[in-house]
């Protein structure tokens, strides 16, 4: 790895874009509407979709 030249940025590269996908995720946890979580955490218990075939 020593020998290929400019490789030392795709560390920082990617250290970035983790850091910068976190963040992001945390900032849209943090501002989400109560009334949208709620709906989605109830998805997998509603039951008036049920089409079992």
């Amino acid at each position: 790895m020593e020998s290929i030249t400019g490789i030392e940025i795709y560390p920082i590269i990617s250290l970035i874009i983790f850091f910068t996908f976190f963040v992001l995720l945390f900032w849209w946890v943090i501002t989400a509407k109560k009334d949208y979580i709620n709906t989605v955490s109830n998805l997998p218990l509603d039951n008036q979709n049920d089409d079992i075939s």
